[in-house]
């Protein structure tokens, strides 16, 4: 069993496990025992009721934060011609349309943080499936990577303004992240509703009985806080 040290012990001890708190109540909480020197990572945890062995209660969509998450996105874009033009407008970071920088990532460069294709691309996009896939980085026409051309500035935007994709995983868990430590309370709050409202969306018809179980939130090597789960679902973007 890993061992904790002074600080996360002293963070936990702020801590009521045995409680599920208002959501406004957690994320405070959640700032205030973040252990680290650097500006840590606020995650969102949610275990739902469903069961993704069954293709019919697969939960996956995106969620475009209002506050971002507090980082530079870099944006690797698949497209020629127009849409290669395009990108490099809109401000993608890298357009990957010679066989040269498809190569390095064939040889396992991987230095970005979404990969965008238009569909054209795909052919050759796919052959680069075991060094993205394994990293989330493989463009889907469902986590709305793989767009026209002429949709790419918009896309490539919401990216770098704090564009997440979320996915269940196979034991039936969401993992998100929703911003900084350093982000006041209430743009973490717009935040997590934001994601609420989109993971709500996204319940899958076949889903039966309870759908949002747990939800919990953390910083890096920070203590889990339990949010109600009901009063998390009721949750709204502020104004």
């Amino acid at each position: 069993m890993a061992k904790h040290g002074k600080k996360y012990l002293a963070a936990a001890a702020k801590v009521d496990q045995s409680i599920s708190m208002p959501p406004a109540d957690a994320l405070k909480l959640a700032k205030e025992t973040s252990t680290t020197k650097f500006d840590a990572t606020v995650e969102v945890h949610m275990r739902l009721g469903v069961d993704p062995r069954h293709a019919d209660q697969q939960v996956r969509d995106v969620v475009v934060l209002p506050h971002g998450l507090g980082k530079t996105v870099r944006v690797l874009v698949f497209a020629q011609g127009e849409g290669a033009n395009l990108a490099r407008e809109a401000g993608a970071d890298v357009v990957a349309d010679d066989d040269e920088t498809l190569g390095r990532i064939q040889a396992g460069w991987t230095e970005f943080d979404v990969a965008i294709a238009t569909p054209d691309m795909m052919s050759k996009v796919g052959r680069l499936g075991r060094i993205l896939g394994p990293r989330g980085l493989m463009p889907n026409p469902k986590a709305g990577t793989v767009v026209p051309a002429d949709d790419l500035p918009r896309v490539i935007n919401e990216a770098k303004a704090g564009r997440v994709e979320f996915r269940v995983d196979k034991t039936s868990n969401l993992h998100v992240p929703i911003g900084k430590v350093s982000f006041t309370a209430e743009k973490l709050y717009d935040n997590l509703a934001a994601l609420m409202e989109a993971v709500k969306k996204a319940r899958p018809a076949a889903a039966k009985g309870t759908y949002l179980k747990r939800i919990t939130v953390t910083t890096t090597m920070g203590p889990g806080i339990k949010i109600d789960p009901v009063m998390a679902q009721s949750m709204e973007v502020r104004e």
